[in-house]
């Protein structure tokens, strides 16, 4: 479902509807012909016109005023800003559950803030790098983290569309931001993510390397060219470099690996743990279509872990399940996919591929529920390598695709062809993928 069509719960970001910043700040004479024409345009549908009035009420609300009028009197009269900041942070903390003085209340709100630039810094440097000069946001709203300003931006006629927008648009990432953080207090996220680590090493990896120890190794790769698919994969010592010759088709890869012990034996294992960012999760957020992070966020604490063989993935997942035991704990797997030995991958998300192989499920133990990616060697390269597998190029489609890049940098503001950067930057990665 994308976020620019009728379904869309972004409603006030879109350009084409009933929010939409135009050149110059409605006048909101009832009787106008220019609110005329825009009841026309816009309230053919009763939905709409719901919309419309919940929006309405909540900034007056917000505000405390009861016209548009008395919001121009408050943007021209700083002491009538000022008498209700305290009000708008007492709001605002309640709605979040944020306990605490009205200075830890602000912290918090400048917090939202931050991760709400952080999103489009992202998406500044990576997906849509090539376009950083377009999208680079306007200086007085980067440095604004108040809530109440920014809402009397949106209003404000002396601030050009582009800023108003993004004022707009800095709300609703922080609004996100909020339940975000209101979420993970809730849910205590920190300790588990803590928790989990302490598992991890007191009781999955080998005794025999010390915590954080790690023995380097190359992984050396052949791809066929076509859709430069890993055929074959063999491991190196960093020694054996030197003798290495530069073939067409090959890469070579660093991966750190850890051990674990079972059954007598000692197993290698690259592995990253990952807990979300705050603006990883706003970002899914924003592609699922969703406000609420207990229903869209479900993957905050995660593991990838690739391994030698298939043999060996499967003995680690063994290895896994018995390790729970030692802290009293049952493990159950829920929501297993596994495409390691050929299987189709099946996927809703979008922009993935169903050529993606690996074992994917979530482990509930020790109160704490985490997604684990398991690989093999080969199936590890495809991920960062394969044509339409490799994730750079997922991360590409899936911000496309869904209609992100187009919610946050609407075409008429930005002027960008966003067909246009998605296949530059599909080429992009595809050809740092396979030429350095």
């Amino acid at each position: 479902m994308k976020i620019i069509g009728k379904e869309s719960i972004f409603s006030s970001l879109k350009q084409d509807g009933l929010f939409s910043c135009r050149e110059s700040v409605p006048a909101f004479q009832p009787f106008s012909r220019q609110t005329r024409e825009w009841v026309r345009q816009y309230c053919r549908e009763q939905i709409d016109v719901t919309k419309y009035r919940s929006v309405r009420n909540q900034v007056f609300d917000f505000l405390n005023v009861d016209s548009f009028r008395q919001i121009q009197h408050l943007i021209d009269n700083e002491s009538a800003r000022n008498h209700r900041q305290e009000r708008t942070l007492k709001l605002l903390g309640n709605m979040f559950g944020i306990d605490g003085t009205l200075r830890e209340i602000e912290s918090r709100l400048n917090e939202f803030a931050r991760t709400a630039n952080n999103v489009v810094t992202y998406l500044r440097t990576k997906v849509l790098a090539p376009s950083t000069s377009h999208i680079e946001t306007t200086n007085e709203i980067q440095v604004t983290s108040n809530p109440l300003d920014l809402l009397l931006i949106i209003f404000n006629d002396r601030y050009h569309k582009k800023a108003r927008f993004e004022a707009k648009r800095k709300l609703t990432l922080m609004n996100l931001a909020g339940s975000i953080d209101q979420r993970e207090r809730e849910t205590d996220i920190e300790q588990k993510f803590s928790a989990f680590l302490f598992f991890l090493n007191e009781h999955v990896w080998s005794p025999s390397m010390k915590i954080g120890e790690l023995e380097i190794a190359y992984l050396v790769s052949q791809h066929e060219p076509q859709a430069f698919a890993c055929i074959d994969v063999r491991i190196i010592r960093e020694e054996q470099l030197k003798s290495l010759q530069d073939l067409p088709g090959q890469k070579v890869t660093l991966i750190k690996r850890r051990r674990f012990s079972s059954r007598g034996l000692e197993y290698p294992i690259y592995v990253t743990i990952r807990k979300k960012a705050p603006e990883a999760k706003v970002l899914k957020l924003l592609r699922k279509n969703e406000k609420n992070p207990a229903v869209a966020v479900d993957d905050e604490l995660g593991l990838m872990a690739v391994l030698n063989t298939t043999s060996d993935v499967k003995q680690f997942q063994q290895h896994l399940t018995r390790s729970a035991l030692r802290i009293d704990s049952f493990m159950t797997l829920e929501d297993i996919s596994d495409t390691l030995t050929g299987k189709k991958y099946q996927s809703t998300a979008v922009g993935s591929s169903s050529q993606t192989q690996m074992l994917k499920f979530f482990a509930r133990l020790g109160g704490i529920r985490v997604e684990f990616i398991l690989h093999t060697n080969k199936s590890y390269l495809n991920y960062i390598y394969q044509r339409d597998v490799a994730h750079d190029e997922y991360e590409v489609k899936r911000i496309f695709d869904t209609g992100v890049a187009e919610l946050l940098f609407p075409q008429d503001i930005y002027n960008l062809d966003h067909t246009k950067i998605r296949e530059q930057q599909l080429r992009r990665f595809r050809r740092q993928i396979e030429e350095f």
